[in-house]
């Protein structure tokens, strides 16, 4: 691989599962042309609930949002990768740690570490009341 196209930037988690991949729109972004937080974090929400809905073995709701980090903007076009681990399984809860990494438009290979948070989830059933999970 020739030295342009290399990739560089921070390296992407060996340890965390790509779960997510999708790119802004216009319609997403704010009037300094960035990404509405709103959007990054709905998108987080979803990629940290693919973990947490396989491991539950069903439906699941979000309880709280330990931590959320923008490190970065992210812009109209960037192509964003959502890594999630499950970090924690309690009684009826699972907690999912999401990094979120973008490639520029116009530089892809090129990774920044855009975004990370930790939520938990709580296992429900279809009356929407709390269940245990299963054990790990």
């Amino acid at each position: 691989m020739s030295a342009d196209t290399r990739p560089s930037g921070p390296p992407l988690p060996v340890d965390k599962e790509l779960v997510l991949k999708v790119i802004p729109m216009p319609a997403d972004s704010n009037a300094n042309g960035d990404i509405f937080g709103g959007w990054v974090m709905a998108q987080v929400d979803l990629a940290g609930g693919v973990i947490a809905a396989r491991y539950a073995k069903g439906r699941i709701a979000t309880v709280a949002v330990k931590e959320f980090i923008f490190k970065q903007p992210v812009r109209v076009g960037d192509i964003l990768s959502f890594y999630s681990e499950l970090t924690r399984i309690g009684r009826t809860s699972i907690t999912v740690d999401v990094e979120v990494y973008a490639e520029r438009f116009g530089s892809q290979g090129q990774y920044v570490k855009v975004t990370q948070a930790t939520l938990t989830y709580v296992a429900i059933d279809d009356a929407g009341r709390p269940r245990s999970v299963p054990p790990r």
